[in-house]
């Protein structure tokens, strides 16, 4: 009697001290965060949130690979998408967990009536039950978790590349706004000097008051677009910052070369290489998800088991016994088909979902490519063919105006087809930049890498 009332308080005293320990434990025990890959350094913080870091503000004149690290280490977009791997992490594990068993305690026969009364007669019961789930439901259930975890990781590694394509694109815009300010105080500065020729002119009487008039009307027409160039090199230099959130940019400048083009490869090649999309990885990963949980759905429908075991006291005769059991559900109404037909249209939607994202990446490819070789075709006809033939013309129609030989309509002519032509320069090489960045952010690779493994092939 004593070592049955001994084993069955101390099953209550172990299940209520484990249950203390794992709940306590619960509180310590946190899942590590793993970089995604190891040739970017990706966002590190703490287990638990926290207060933004301070952004450590870039001063002087700043890189593309510097705004990419501060992106990289600041950008509030980025910071979120982490914390969903953590998470994701943290539910592969809670799916990987076994059912806790259970402590019953029952008590019969007591407070009644004649020899019933208080607890002379009564029967107590205590016993632990624990739930053996069937059909291989904690691996299948931990499988799918896992694969979320992918998903997530694929998330970040597409977000983190849109994050990479957003900084590049803005950075060329600093840049290409760099270029039309020293373009347009350049332009300002020869018609601040041809102002002061074409007042001399006027003062010595070779040429009436109404050309000093038009050199000084042209004059605020290039005030004013410089105006306009410093205003637009503001907006993007704030653009810039705001990938790595912040509101007020520190940096005097940004150092690149604009004018750098490199060939194109055939877009049969780069078709080749779209497979590398982290966007078609992830719908991959959505199907094996899918059928991952097709497969769950269906051991869901195996019923699962209950073992049961404990000792029994007679209080009324000062007897005590053992006592087992099982418990198996009857699956006749619910064998969980619904579960297993939305599962199913589940996986065949995964997988029309994986047509349609071919299909749209392959059309925004080619999109980015024929804008790509556009940009490169004008950018390289504009510096072939007729950034020099306008400089030869505008150098030509300055020296003839100053001999006399032309009037000063085709020195504004000249000046103006010759500016015109590199702030159209400046545009093409902008768009090329933009357009291979969005041709690489499709085949997640630079392009330059393509030319040399064509010619190795």
């Amino acid at each position: 009697m004593t070592c049955v009332r001994f084993f069955a308080f101390s099953v209550v005293l172990f299940t209520l001290g484990i249950s203390g320990c794992m709940g306590h434990k619960s509180n310590v025990e946190i899942v590590q965060p793993k970089p995604l890959e190891h040739e970017t350094k990706t966002f590190q913080d703490s287990e638990e949130p926290q207060e933004p870091d301070e952004i450590t503000k870039p001063t002087g004149v700043i890189t593309l690979s510097k705004a990419l690290a501060l992106a990289t280490m600041y950008n509030p977009e980025l910071k979120a998408f982490s914390w969903n791997v953590r998470s994701a992490e943290a539910r592969q594990l809670q799916a990987s967990l076994w059912p806790n068993p259970e402590v019953e305690v029952e008590v019969e026969n007591f407070a009644g009536s004649d020899e019933l009364s208080g607890f002379d007669g009564a029967e107590t019961t205590i016993q632990l039950n624990q739930l053996i789930e069937l059909g291989d439901k904690r691996g299948k259930r931990t499988k799918m978790a896992s694969l979320e975890k992918q998903l997530a990781g694929s998330d970040y590694k597409a977000k983190r590349l849109d994050v990479f394509t957003d900084v590049t694109k803005a950075f060329i815009e600093v840049l290409a706004a760099q270029q039309r300010c020293k373009l347009t105080k350049e332009l300002l500065r020869l018609s601040e000097d041809l102002l002061a020729i074409v007042t001399k002119r006027v003062e010595a009487g070779k040429d009436s008051p109404l050309q000093k008039t038009k050199a000084a009307v042209a004059l605020s027409k290039i005030n004013i677009q410089h105006q306009h160039a410093l205003k637009d090199l503001d907006f993007t230099r704030k653009q810039l910052a705001s990938t790595w959130a912040d509101s007020n940019p520190s940096f005097e400048s940004v150092a690149g070369e604009l004018n750098l083009l490199s060939h194109i490869p055939p877009i049969e090649r780069l078709m080749e290489l779209m497979g590398q999309n982290p966007d078609l990885a992830r719908l991959a990963l959505e199907i094996d998800k899918s059928n991952a949980r097709l497969e769950l759905e269906k051991a869901k429908a195996i019923s699962d088991i209950t073992f049961s075991g404990g000792a029994r006291i007679f209080e009324e005769t000062n007897d005590n016994a053992f006592v087992c059991g099982i418990s198996i559900p009857i699956p006749i109404s619910d064998r969980n088909q619904g579960g297993i037909r939305a599962a199913a249209y589940e996986l065949n939607k995964a997988r029309e979902e994986q047509r349609a994202g071919h299909a749209r990446i392959r059309m925004e490819l080619a999109k980015a490519y024929q804008a790509l070789s556009s940009a490169y075709m004008e950018a390289s006809e504009l510096d072939k063919n007729l950034l020099q033939g306008a400089k030869n013309l505008f150098r030509a129609s300055k020296a003839g105006y100053r001999q006399g030989k032309l009037d000063y309509l085709n020195v504004l002519d000249a000046q103006r087809t010759f500016f015109e032509a590199r702030a159209q320069y400046i545009d093409a090489l902008a768009s090329y930049h933009i357009a291979k960045t969005d041709v690489e952010r499709l085949i997640e690779g630079p392009i330059d890498s393509v030319d040399l493994s064509r010619s190795e092939e």
